[in-house]
């Protein structure tokens, strides 16, 4: 059973050096490749847009998106696994679409694993489209890759 999030008005604040190693803690729980601590240190070094969602000192989710000349391309999205399933990952996407717009960006782009069925859908219910596929481009278990499918939001 998830836990409800219901003692403070969630907030986005950017994410800085000092919450790293809450969210690579998160990143961690929730994913069996986590991205790295310098993973994350070299987006926010590159200024790339990364935001944190906190209701308090609760830290629920964050994101990472590189802004192109027309376009954004999400490169990370993830939800505390303990406050999954109850809408936040749809907070922080549409976050990002309303950033983007303001950015004056055309598309949203992304990848997500072949075999994360349930982020496909969610992708698909917020108007993303299938629009290709990279082989082999996410690594898996033992020492295999797994294919992603590239999706696109028309802003």
């Amino acid at each position: 059973m998830s836990a409800v999030v219901n003692s403070a008005p969630a907030l986005f604040e950017p994410l800085t050096e000092a919450r790293l190693p809450e969210v690579v803690a998160i990143e961690s729980r929730a994913y069996e490749h986590p991205w790295t601590h310098g993973n994350f240190l070299d987006s926010l070094h590159s200024g790339y847009q990364a935001q944190v969602l906190c209701a308090g000192d609760v830290l629920i989710g964050y994101f990472v998106a590189m802004k192109g000349v027309d376009e954004v391309h999400l490169l990370n999205i993830t939800v505390e696994p303990e406050y999954q399933h109850q809408g936040w990952g749809r907070v922080m996407l549409d976050a990002l679409a309303l950033w983007s717009r303001g950015q004056q960006a055309q598309w949203l782009w992304l990848e997500v694993r072949q075999s994360n069925v349930r982020a496909q859908r969610i992708y698909e219910q917020h108007g993303y489209r299938r629009v290709g596929e990279r082989k082999r481009y996410y690594p898996a278990a033992n020492g295999q890759r797994e294919d992603a499918i590239v999706m696109s939001l028309k802003l």
